[in-house]
C-alpha cells in the first residue's frame, strides 16, 4: 500500500505520545456534525436513495452522479473499464491515481503540470487533481474542457480529481460532466470532515457511469453514509459558515509559514512547501506531538492541514518557532 496521512497509530508507536495533533490529512478538523442515523440505516441493505443524487447534484450542480465508496473506489476502478491505453497523470499529484492506472496494462507516465497540454494530444486518458494535492496548483476550467474535448475526439478520458475543489467552487468542471470524454470525482470527506463515511461521488456521462456501477456492484455505498451525507448537502447554512471559518484558518496558515520564512501553495485546509530538509523537519514536528504529511519523492516537501483548535495553534507556532532557532 502506499503510503498516506492520518497514520497516527504508526506515529504512536515510533514516536510515543498520546497527544497527538494531526496536520497530516488536509481534512477539515471542525467536520460536519453527522446525525445519528436511522435503524432502518443498519438493519436495511442500503438501496441507493433519489433524494441523496438530488441533493448531490444540486450541491456539485453536476448533470448526473454515481455515489461511491469514496473516491478511491472510483480511482481503483476506472482504469478496468479501458482496454490497454497510453495515460498521462499530473505529476506531482496524488499517488493512488498512478498506482492504479499502471497495475492495468496501461502505458502509464507521470507529467509536470506544465507539460500537461502536450500529453493531451498523444495520450488516451489524462488524469488531473485540481486543485493539486499536496501542491495546490490548479488549471483553469477552460483548458479541462478543452481538453476533454480533444481526448474524446479519439475515444479518450479526461479524469479530473477535484477532492479538495469544495473552497473553489468556480474551479469546478462537474456542471459540464454529461460532455462524453469527461469524469470527475468528488469527495465529502475533505470539506465535510467526514472521511470515515468513505463516499465521494463520480460525475460522467451516462454510459460511464453505467458501466462502473455494474464493475462496483450493488449496495455500493452503506445507509449510515447515505443519509449523513443527504443531510450535510442540504445543509446551506453550515456549509457557508464552513466557507467563511476555513478560508480564516487558511490565511492564518499561510501567513504563520510567512512569518517564519516559508512560501507555500496551497488551499483553505492545507499548504505545501518544498522544504528543503524534510525529513529533520517532520522528525522535529514529530517530537512535539504533531503530525504533519512528509513527501519523500516527486513534490518533495511537507504538507501541513489545519490545527483544530486554539491549544492547537499554539503547540503549532511554538514548534515552528523552535524550527527557527535550529
Amino acid at each position: 500500500m502506499l503510503e498516506h496521512g492520518g497514520n497516527l497509530r504508526d506515529a504512536a508507536r515510533h514516536h510515543g505520545r498520546d497527544d497527538w495533533i494531526d496536520l497530516s490529512t488536509g481534512i477539515n478538523p471542525h467536520g460536519y456534525p453527522a446525525p445519528a442515523p436511522s435503524s432502518a440505516a443498519w438493519h436495511r441493505l442500503p438501496e441507493p436513495d433519489p433524494a441523496l443524487l438530488i441533493a448531490a447534484c444540486a450541491y456539485y450542480r453536476a448533470p448526473q452522479l454515481l455515489p461511491v465508496a469514496g473516491t478511491q473506489a472510483a480511482i481503483q476502478a476506472l482504469p478496468r473499464l479501458r482496454s490497454p491505453s497510453r495515460v498521462a497523470v499530473s505529476a506531482p499529484s496524488y499517488a493512488e491515481h498512478a498506482h492504479h492506472w499502471g497495475m492495468h496494462g496501461h502505458t502509464r507516465r507521470l507529467v509536470p503540470y506544465a507539460e500537461l497540454e502536450a500529453a493531451v494530444d498523444d495520450s488516451d486518458v489524462v488524469v488531473v487533481v485540481n486543485p493539486n494535492n499536496p501542491t495546490g496548483q490548479t488549471i483553469a476550467p477552460e483548458r479541462l474542457l478543452d481538453w476533454a474535448a480533444r481526448l474524446h475526439a479519439r475515444g479518450g478520458w479526461l479524469v479530473v480529481d477535484e477532492a479538495f475543489g469544495d473552497t473553489v467552487v468556480d474551479l469546478s468542471v462537474a456542471p459540464h460532466a454529461a460532455q462524453a470524454g469527461l469524469i470527475v470525482l468528488r469527495s465529502v470527506g475533505k470539506f465535510f470532515g467526514l472521511a470515515g463515511l468513505r463516499l465521494g461521488f463520480v460525475a460522467a456521462h451516462a454510459r460511464v457511469l453505467a458501466g462502473l456501477a455494474d464493475l462496483l456492484g450493488p449496495w455500493a455505498v452503506s445507509g449510515p453514509a447515505q443519509e449523513i451525507a443527504m443531510q450535510a448537502l442540504c445543509d446551506t447554512s453550515w456549509q457557508q459558515d464552513t466557507q467563511v471559518r476555513l478560508a480564516m484558518s487558511g490565511e492564518r496558515l499561510a501567513l504563520l509559514l510567512q512569518e517564519h520564512g516559508i512560501a507555500s501553495g496551497g488551499t483553505p485546509l492545507f499548504r505545501w512547501w518544498p522544504e528543503t530538509r524534510p525529513e529533520a523537519f517532520h522528525q522535529h514536528m514529530a517530537a512535539r506531538g504533531i503530525w504533519c504529511r512528509l513527501f519523500r519523492e516527486a513534490a518533495r516537501g511537507i504538507r501541513l492541514g489545519l490545527p483544530a483548535s486554539e491549544g492547537e495553534w499554539r503547540r503549532l507556532e511554538l514548534a515552528f518557532q523552535e524550527w527557527s532557532k535550529q
